[in-house]
C-alpha cells in the first residue's frame, strides 16, 4: 500500500504543478491583451487627433496643395503606427510604409485592404469640398505586443520539456546502474552458498540413503543456481537465440503448477505450436513465472489461469488472464514501476524487472491489455520475431 501512496503524491504534484503553469499562462495572456487593448485604443486616439488637428488646419488655411503636402509630412513623420492616405477617389496619396516592402508588387493594396478590415476610416474635408481618408492599422510594436505572450508561453514549455527530458534521462541512467549495481551484487551474495550447498548435496549422497530426499534438495541448489544466474543476466546484456516458445511457456506451467493450489487450473492456448522467436530463456521464464504467481496471488489460489499464443507477421503475443481481483484502470502503468506493491512484505520490483526484461532486452512491450474490477486481468507481452 506504500507505493501506491507513493506514486499517488507522486500523480498529484505533477498536477498541481501543470495547473500553476496554466494559471501563469492565463494570467499571461489576458495581462498583455488588456494591454494590447489599451495600447490600440491610444494609437486610435492618436490618429484621430492627427485628423482633428489637420481638420483645424484646414479652415484656417485656404491653399489645397500645401494642406495636401501637410497632411502628407505628418504621414511621414509618423513612424510608429502604419497609415495610407485616399482621396475621394480611391487614390492613395501617401503612406509612411517600408520601402522595401513597397517593392513588391500588389503590397500597397494588400496593406490597405489589412487597414480596411482592421479599422473605419477617419475623414478629412478639405476648403474645397474634397474628401481625404485616412486608414490605420496596429503598430509594428502592437503586432508583436499580441504575439508576445504566445511566443514566451512557447519557449517556457520547450524549456521545461527539455529540462523534463535530460532530468528524466539522468533520473533513468541512474536508475539503469543501480539495477545493474543490485543485481551484480545479489548474484555474487547468492553464488557463493550456492556452489557450497552443491558440494554439499553430493557429500551428503554418500551419507543419506533416501535418494528421494537428496534429489529434492538438489532441485532446490539447482533453482537457486538459476536464480543466481538470472540476476548476473540483469546486470549485462544477455545472449539471445532461437527459441520454441511453447517448450518454454510449458516448462513454467509445469513449475508453477507443481507448487500452486489444486483448486487453480492454468491452460496454454497456441495458435501454432511451432512459434520460433529470439529469447533469453533464463530471462523469459523469470517473466513468465513472476506474472504466473501474481495472477494467482490475485486469484487467491483458485481459479482459471489461461495463456493465450497468437501471432502476426512480424511479432508474437502472449496474453496472460486470471479470474482475480482485476485492477484500476488508473494503475495500469503504475503498477509497472518499481516499489509499488499491494503486498504487505512485497518489494514491489517483480513486474519491474518483467518490464526491464521484455522491453529492454528483448525490445518487446509489456503492459495491461484489459482488467475488470472482482472478473480478471489480461497482460499482454509482445515480442518481435526477428530482433
Amino acid at each position: 500500500m506504500e507505493g501506491i501512496k507513493i506514486y499517488a503524491s507522486k500523480q498529484r504534484w505533477k498536477m498541481l504543478l501543470f495547473l500553476l503553469a496554466v494559471l501563469i499562462g492565463i494570467g499571461s495572456l489576458l495581462y498583455t491583451n488588456t494591454l494590447v487593448k489599451t495600447l490600440s485604443q491610444e494609437e486610435r486616439k492618436k490618429v484621430q487627433l492627427w485628423a482633428e488637428a489637420t481638420a483645424l488646419y484646414v479652415q484656417e488655411e485656404s491653399n489645397d496643395l500645401d494642406m495636401s503636402l501637410f497632411i502628407t509630412q505628418i504621414i511621414q513623420n509618423n513612424t510608429t503606427v502604419p497609415v495610407i492616405l485616399v482621396d475621394d477617389e480611391g487614390k492613395m496619396m501617401s503612406r509612411n510604409l517600408d520601402s522595401i516592402k513597397l517593392l513588391k508588387r500588389g503590397y500597397l493594396e494588400e496593406q490597405l485592404e489589412v487597414m480596411k478590415e482592421q479599422n473605419p476610416p477617419i475623414q478629412i474635408v478639405l476648403n474645397n469640398g474634397q474628401k481625404n481618408f485616412i486608414y490605420f492599422k496596429e503598430s509594428t510594436i502592437l503586432t508583436k505586443l499580441t504575439w508576445y505572450p504566445y511566443i514566451q508561453l512557447a519557449l517556457i514549455i520547450l524549456f521545461i520539456l527539455v529540462a523534463y527530458f535530460a532530468f528524466s534521462s539522468s533520473r533513468h541512467a541512474e536508475q539503469n546502474q543501480v539495477w545493474v549495481g543490485l543485481s551484480k551484487e545479489t548474484a555474487h551474495q547468492l553464488g557463493t552458498p550456492a556452489s557450497s550447498l552443491s558440494a554439499w548435496v553430493e557429500v551428503l549422497r554418500y551419507h543419506v540413503k533416501d535418494e528421494a530426499i537428496i534429489n529434492e534438495l538438489e532441485k532446490d541448489v539447482n533453482r537457486l543456481k538459476i536464480i543466481t544466474e538470472r540476476f548476473s543476466k540483469i546486470g549485462s546484456m544477455p545472449k539471445m537465440g532461437p527459441v520454441n516458445l511453447r517448450l518454454i511457456l510449458e516448462n513454467v506451467i509445469d513449475y508453477i503448477k507443481n507448487r500452486s493450489s489444486d483448486k487453480s487450473q492454468i491452460t496454454l492456448h497456441l495458435s501454432n505450436n511451432n512459434i520460433i522467436i529470439p529469447l533469453n530463456i533464463s530471462l523469459f521464464e523469470w517473466v513468465i513465472e513472476n506474472l504466473l504467481k501474481n495472477s494467482l496471488d490475485a486469484m487467491q489460489g483458485k481459479g482459471v489461469l489461461k495463456i493465450s499464443v497468437s501471432e502476426n507477421k512480424e511479432e508474437v503475443f502472449v496474453d496472460i488472464s486470471d479470474s482475480g481481483k482485476g485492477i484500476p484502470k488508473k494503475l495500469y502503468k503504475t503498477i509497472f514501476k518499481p516499489g509499488y506493491t499491494t503486498k504487505s512484505r512485497g518489494w514491489g520490483l517483480g513486474l519491474s524487472l518483467a518490464k526491464r526484461i521484455i522491453e529492454m532486452y528483448h525490445r518487446g512491450k509489456i503492459y495491461v491489455l484489459h482488467s475488470e474490477i472482482d472478473k480478471g486481468t489480461t497482460i499482454r507481452i509482445i515480442l518481435k520475431k526477428a530482433l
